[in-house]
């Protein structure tokens, strides 16, 4: 087994480099990797449409694909979602992208998991999502 901390680079750092994008623990033929919370941020750590469930779901997945990407993986290979919000009333246009994203790869949708809480770290992000994902290196 060989575990691997990482921050991709086609993908901003997180901030203050206070932790990795992604855990990837290399076993026999694959990978697992463990992707930190995401949040929608531009490349400067600027909150992205404040105020836009919609906008802020489609950024955190386009950042979530760059680190996916970053490590062979794709939507297809993700194993599980969890999803944290500021108010479970944005669940229909979260959920209406999160579809539109999953319903690309041709599989069925991964396991789930979202749960409201009262704030996020970043003050005006509306949701965070981090993934789990599988992907074969042989």
């Amino acid at each position: 087994m060989h575990v691997t901390l990482d921050n991709p680079a086609s993908v901003a750092a997180p901030f203050g480099d206070r932790f990795a994008h992604v855990a990837r623990v290399d076993v026999g033929g694959g990978a697992l990797l463990m992707l930190a919370g995401q949040v929608a941020v531009d490349d400067t750590g600027a909150v992205y449409a404040p105020g836009d469930v919609t906008a802020q779901s489609e950024r955190v997945f386009e950042i979530i694909g760059g680190v996916l990407a970053a490590h062979g993986a794709g939507f297809g290979d993700v194993l599980h979602v969890r999803t944290f919000m500021t108010n479970l009333d944005d669940l229909p246009a979260y959920g209406a992208v999160r579809r539109r994203v999953f319903a690309r790869t041709g599989t069925p949708p991964p396991a789930s998991t979202t749960v409201e809480v009262t704030r996020l770290f970043l003050p005006g992000a509306a949701l965070e999502v981090e993934v789990a994902a599988a992907v074969r290196t042989t």
